[in-house]
């Protein structure tokens, strides 16, 4: 697809089912993304920018890692989704938390960051690259850049016989994705994308939850995103919602992993971190 350098449509909409699934994703996501935060080196005291923060799970992560003695600045288009951020941090006890509503390639922002950190936004984006070269010059010198990405492509290997409802979702969310302009392997795009930007060439990590007991919370998660993606599913004429059928989905993928005994695997996401030179 020629994007033309114009940003990708969010493929998962805006609902407040979205908001909810988001955050079902951040419970799923969250010893990845605290990992992640400690490899990068956030500690207390730093002053980070989170870039696209939705409901504001990330920013909560970083408010526990920079403590009182820091503090977060969350960035994010969609200024509904934000009064939901700033609710959560306020019932989370964050008073170093604020959230902007606008782009972060043009809000006007003080810099001098410790951090940048933005986890699935790069993938919306028409030009990373240049995305990130401009978010670099808020650094402060010595500043880190750190974002974790999905990559849908290593899915293929997951395909199996003996999982045809797993094999047909993962093509349906590839597929939808694709036609929304969303870049399906920013995860592996992200080394390049870092250093095509200016920045060195970054620490990378890959890893994806998984499951299999019939008590994990990934069969829900899934249903939500199909969900979410429901409308877009339809309208480029992938599957139907009857095809679909998402109120019945959790419980028939929870059956075929039992029967099949093979788990199922969410999106894989690749994290990049580098620390500017001084």
């Amino acid at each position: 697809m020629n994007r033309q350098n114009r940003d990708a449509e969010y493929t998962m909409g805006r609902t407040e089912s979205e908001t909810e699934r988001l955050i079902k994703q951040s419970h799923l996501y969250d010893d990845i993304t605290r990992r992640f935060l400690l490899r990068c080196g956030i500690e207390n005291g730093m002053h980070v920018l989170d870039i696209g923060s939705g409901a504001g799970d990330v920013a909560l992560a970083l408010a526990d890692a920079v403590g009182q003695e820091g503090s977060v600045t969350g960035v994010d288009v969609n200024g509904d989704i934000l009064e939901t951020a700033q609710q959560r941090a306020q019932e989370a006890g964050h008073e170093n938390v604020q959230f902007i509503a606008g782009d972060a390639r043009e809000v006007n922002l003080p810099g001098g960051y410790d951090a940048i950190v933005g986890r699935l936004v790069l993938m919306y984006m028409g030009d990373p690259t240049e995305a990130l070269r401009q978010l670099k010059d808020l650094l402060r010198p010595n500043g880190t850049a750190a974002f974790q990405e999905v990559d849908f492509r290593p899915y293929n290997a997951f395909l199996h016989p003996s999982t045809p409802l797993t094999n047909n979702l993962i093509e349906w969310a590839r597929s939808v994705f694709d036609r929304s302009g969303a870049r399906l392997e920013m995860g592996r795009e992200l080394y390049q994308t870092f250093v095509d930007a200016g920045l060195p060439e970054p620490v990378m990590h890959f890893e994806a939850p998984m499951g299999g007991s019939a008590d994990w919370p990934g069969y829900d998660f899934v249903a939500s995103s199909f969900r979410s993606l429901s409308p877009l599913l339809d309208s480029y004429g992938i599957v139907s919602p009857e095809e679909l059928d998402v109120d019945t989905l959790a419980d028939r993928l929870r059956a075929e992993v039992g029967r099949s005994k093979r788990p199922f695997v969410l999106p894989p996401h690749i994290t990049a971190h580098a620390r500017m030179k001084a």
